[in-house]
């Protein structure tokens, strides 16, 4: 078996608040005089635990060197097991609002992921989210952010999946018109009807999660026709409780559909987990061979909006380490 921690990867859902190291987040804490509860033992005792544990951490994040340290931060984790692409997801209008200046946390991101990307030779996007009930109006917000920055390749819709997407359909045409990707959560924590809004209101390039969609076979087949990847998070499903055991979760169940998956940790500073540990899972617990796990990763690099250059050199690059020995 191959060292998974030099399979080059790409990594296309992970929520840069939730990779905040724990000393850096101590520390911050400390700093600005919060009070940053430890994330549980085990899996969180719903949705709403964790969310009010994120939100405890975003607090900890209110000037320009926090936002620049941990965008670096996230670049010398990701580098160290191996993944040499990322778009990490940041809630840049959120931030900006709450500190009363629109651009800066976007801002000092992309000056930390520049830093980190120099000097761990790792290639790094932004995806900015939106909470689906918070107003059409920050959404907008999120899209002139994205325009403004060619680093900010996508948006996309979190939170509430059962909040109707309809209200926000000029900003997904508007995204669209612009060259702007978009990702949206879905089939998490809602059904497949959640996937199904996702692809057809919201124009989706890609879901976050969408595991949900193996409900409906209808919703399956939408997939497929439209050719939508998945990004699926085995640990951040576990921990959330919405899947009882990685040993049970259904991501062999989307490949036995014929959908296209790719695997990324969502949560990794709440789980304990890395997304070489995720390729690990897969391997040790669901008894995936290197071909397979060579499969998902060359996945993740051809659904990506990586630059055709950086796909070519990853395609290659994995293509060399499952010939290795």
């Amino acid at each position: 078996m191959r060292d998974l921690a030099t399979l080059p990867k790409a990594h296309l859902h992970v929520h840069l608040e939730s990779t905040v190291r724990a000393d850096t987040l101590t520390e911050l804490a400390d700093h600005h005089g919060v009070e940053v509860p430890a994330a549980p033992a085990g899996p969180f005792d719903g949705f709403a635990q964790f969310a009010a544990h994120n939100g405890a951490v975003r607090d900890c994040l209110r000037r320009a060197e926090d936002f620049h340290r941990i965008a670096y931060e996230f670049c010398a984790e990701e580098a160290a097991q191996g993944t040499r692409y990322a778009e990490v997801t940041f809630t840049a209008a959120a931030h900006g609002e709450r500190l009363g200046d629109p651009g800066m946390p976007l801002e000092a991101v992309l000056s930390g992921l520049a830093a980190g990307q120099a000097a761990h030779g790792i290639e790094c996007r932004v995806i900015v989210d939106h909470p689906r009930k918070r107003p059409v109006e920050r959404f907008e917000a999120s899209l002139r952010l994205a325009t403004a920055h060619p680093q900010v390749v996508a948006i996309g819709m979190a939170g509430a999946e059962d909040y109707p997407l309809t209200p926000f359909a000029a900003v997904f045409r508007a995204a669209r018109d612009a060259g702007i990707g978009l990702v949206h959560h879905a089939g998490e924590c809602c059904g497949a009807p959640s996937v199904a809004e996702a692809v057809t209101v919201g124009l989706a390039d890609r879901i976050g999660h969408g595991f949900r969609a193996l409900e409906d076979p209808e919703v399956l087949k939408l997939l497929r026709d439209r050719a939508v990847p998945l990004e699926v998070c085995p640990s951040s499903n576990v921990a959330l409780g919405l899947v009882e055991s990685v040993s049970s979760h259904p991501l062999p169940l989307l490949m036995d559909a014929e959908l296209t998956v790719t695997l990324s940790t969502d949560i990794p500073s709440s789980t304990g987990t890395t997304l070489t540990d995720e390729y690990r899972l897969l391997r040790d617990t669901l008894g995936f061979d290197d071909d397979m796990l060579a499969r998902i990763a060359t996945n993740a690099v051809d659904v990506s909006f990586a630059p055709e250059d950086t796909k070519a050199r990853l395609r290659q690059d994995i293509a060399t380490w499952r010939a290795g020995s």
